[in-house]
């Protein structure tokens, strides 16, 4: 019998689970919360610790991921302002459904913000979200009827929402076929409510004192912004563990490969979302596969989630199709090893191109590639003279800065490849302060053209020794390997002049009323 497959894949989730606590390199954070049902998944499967979006946004990394290949490989769906989804690129969902036989479903959301809302697993046709759209703004929707009912009757309310958009596809499903479910709230992308972790999950703030990043600032605002991030990762593991409870109740979850994830790190914080650092990269990932996957695992193989497109056809039953270029997992989740599984799962490549399209002067991306491996990261800008997180419009030394509110609130105002949020409107309004000026210029500061960080040393990626006489041997040993991967997956960075990011319709003016309707909605 084939096996069912579920994804679950949250929003702007970046590697947060109490399974991680202790791991050498995963964030102290881990240590204020408690994660039991993806904990579950990983105990009785496999826990992946390097684990990295092909690309640190949303549309991007959902490309590639559906579609198993890099996302540079994916026409307009490697970018996300703009984004429209060719259907001549085959994706695992609608393979599986074409060729292998299985009735496939989503709720809450696959592929977006996009044109095509959610077309690489079939649009509306195969949405099932009858009981509501609310959990996407969980702690917006908990607080507000909260104050009316408490917080716990309004947390059972979208816990029932989500619960009955599962069993709404479940109980339509043929059951003679295998199934493929996706299931991915967008509550851990902003917005969230100021004070909900405290409120909501009683995550202390000041408990993330001296757990901050060294390119953060280490202050209560900050601090408060991150906790009720961490409220939202609960929530979709709360999520999860309505999911696992309904695949128990059709008598499917031991005949269901899960396979647990999101599309790139925490939004609105510096050098997270929207860059190639870790914290930007970085995902938590747990698989399950009964009889398949031994239990208890602990795999180090460095993972890229476009690997997850043929990896998922071959699950099915079919060959994955030729456009698949990621690399297949099968050999990593047979083996029963932990540690280091295959030697050559020792890198990933990740790259981005345009997000929001008026961050900079005639709607240009900021593209970036980069090679993560065990000790190092090394980033080529290919446009050094752009500002990498949008131009600072009215950050000038005569100008008027934005307000607090307009920043926490609105991400055009200015950085817009920067989401808005507390942490964002604090380090603007501070910026000129002594102590924030040089994390505020790590942040939105131009970049050089190369960027390499020992993380042996750096774990924080402060230093950049790309042009270090000591390390010039491994600066241009990564320069190598990233070029000669880049040519070989066709990369327009590389590959054409002009490039076509830099012009319509993957760079210029946008659909200002789509872009208002998309960017805002979940």
């Amino acid at each position: 019998m084939k096996p069912n497959i579920v994804i679950a894949f949250a929003d702007d989730w970046g590697r947060y689970a109490s399974a991680y606590r202790g791991i050498d390199g995963t964030s102290p954070w881990n240590d204020l919360i408690e994660t039991p049902n993806f904990d579950a998944i990983a105990a009785q499967g496999a826990l992946f610790t390097n684990a990295l979006a092909p690309a640190p946004t949303c549309t991007p990394c959902r490309s590639s991921m559906l579609a198993g290949r890099y996302f540079w490989q994916t026409g307009l769906g490697s970018i996300l302002m703009g984004s429209y989804w060719d259907d001549d690129i085959p994706t695992f969902p609608l393979e599986l459904e074409a060729r292998g036989g299985y009735e496939i479903g989503h709720t809450y959301k696959v592929w977006s913000p996009g044109q095509t809302r959610n077309a690489p697993m079939g649009g509306v046709r195969t949405a099932y979200n009858q009981a509501g759209l609310d959990f996407n703004q969980f702690t917006h929707f908990v607080t507000r009827l909260g104050a009316q009912y408490g917080i716990e009757t309004a947390k059972e309310l979208l816990y029932a929402e989500t619960r009955d958009n599962i069993r709404s596809f479940m109980l339509t499903r043929r059951t003679d076929r295998p199934f493929c479910y996706w299931w991915g709230p967008a509550n851990t992308h902003r917005s969230w409510e100021r004070g909900s972790g405290k409120a909501l999950w009683d995550i202390d703030p000041d408990d993330l004192e001296g757990r901050m990043p060294g390119f953060m600032p280490d202050v209560h605002e900050v601090r408060e912004d991150v906790a009720d991030y961490l409220g939202e990762c609960l929530a979709f593991d709360h999520g999860l563990g309505i999911l696992v409870e309904e695949l128990n109740k059709a008598g499917e979850y031991d005949n269901t490969i899960i396979v647990v994830s999101g599309d790139h790190g925490i939004p609105g914080i510096p050098r997270s979302k929207n860059n190639l650092y870790d914290i930007g990269c970085e995902v938590a990932l747990a698989v399950r596969w009964p009889g398949v996957v031994e239990p208890g695992r602990v795999v180090d193989d460095f993972v890229n989630l476009m690997d997850f497109g043929p990896t998922l056809c071959e699950a099915g039953g079919i060959e994955p199709p030729a456009g698949m270029s990621a690399a297949r997992l099968m050999p990593v989740l047979r083996s029963t090893a932990s540690g280091q599984v295959d030697p050559e799962r020792d890198f990933v490549v990740t790259g981005r191109e345009r997000h929001v399209a008026q961050a900079r002067a005639g709607f240009l991306p900021y593209p970036q590639r980069a090679l993560r491996e065990k000790d190092f990261i090394y980033i080529i800008n290919f446009e050094p003279d752009r500002w990498p997180m949008g131009d600072p419009i009215n950050l000038g030394p005569d100008e008027e800065p934005p307000s607090y509110q307009a920043l926490c609130n609105n991400p055009l105002v200015t950085l817009m490849d920067w989401d808005n949020g507390p942490t964002k409107a604090w380090m603007v309004l501070k910026r000129e302060d002594l102590d924030v000026e040089p994390l505020y210029d790590l942040a939105a500061g131009k970049r050089p053209r190369e960027e390499l960080y020992d993380l042996r040393t750096d774990p924080d990626y402060l230093h950049n020794v790309a042009a270090d006489p000591a390390y010039e041997d491994v600066r241009a040993r990564m320069e190598a390997r990233l070029l000669a991967i880049l040519e070989e997956h066709d990369d327009p960075r590389l590959t054409e002049d002009p490039c076509r990011y830099e012009l319509e319709p993957y760079a210029g003016p946008p659909d200002t009323e789509w872009f208002a309707y998309m960017w805002f909605a979940k």
